[in-house]
């Protein structure tokens, strides 16, 4: 009995440890990207399936760094939403219709970003407030309209998930980081981690643009 009581666990150890593997993700062909060389990128404004408002403009304010740092230039977002609102394109879903070619050619731009909001919500349960952001990102090129690359991100706060003091002060400091979090949620942060996560990532992220010190260096890891 007790054999078979040892096989068993050994067997459901072995059935957890195999489900919680999670295999690599494959690289991204870049054959496409390469060809294209894009040195300039149009960021456009998202689309917003989430529920806040707000959202777009916040969002907007956390990608061109992720971007720039990657060695591209790219184009001042307020600056291009005022020029596309002034040509009548001031709803993000008309934009994301256009073809990329017309709105490439309006800047000058070699490639532009289309990105969706799919989660910019913060949900309160007892002690608890658990923050997420999620977004699509699809880059295309200026000149043809194909897409040379896409990705998704996603990142989730717990606010309670690193507290381990238990007792009366564990859950009142609990309390008090879900109120804190819950009154103003840090989606700012984790949309920049969600965006650095996903043009910097070795086989799935952008390589080196023209002004980063590893253009054309980094075939090995894109």
């Amino acid at each position: 009995m007790m054999r078979f009581l040892l096989a068993g666990g050994l067997v459901l150890m072995g059935s957890v440890f195999l489900g919680g593997c999670v295999p690599a993700p494959v690289a991204k062909d870049y054959a496409d990207f390469r060809a294209a060389d894009p040195h300039s990128i149009l960021v456009l404004p998202p689309i917003n399936n989430a529920v806040d408002v707000d959202a777009p403009s916040l969002y907007l304010s956390t990608i061109s760094r992720s971007v720039g740092e990657r060695g591209y230039y790219v184009f001042p977002v307020n600056m291009v939403q005022s020029v596309l609102a002034e040509d009548g394109l001031s709803d993000a879903n008309l934009v994301h219709q256009a073809p990329p070619e017309v709105l490439a050619g309006m800047f000058g731009a070699d490639s532009v970003l289309y990105v969706t909001i799919q989660r910019w919500d913060a949900q309160y349960i007892v002690l608890n407030t658990s923050v997420t952001v999620a977004f699509d990102y699809s880059l295309r090129s200026g000149t043809t309209g194909d897409e040379l690359w896409a990705d998704s991100a996603t990142r989730v706060f717990q606010s309670n998930s690193n507290n381990s003091n238990g007792g009366l002060g564990g859950l009142l400091a609990d309390v008090i980081v879900a109120a804190i979090e819950k009154a103003s949620p840090s989606y700012v942060p984790m949309a920049k981690q969600a965006n650095a996560a996903a043009t910097s990532a070795p086989g799935q992220g952008l390589p080196a643009g023209k002004y980063h010190p590893m253009y054309g260096k980094d075939q090995d890891k894109f």
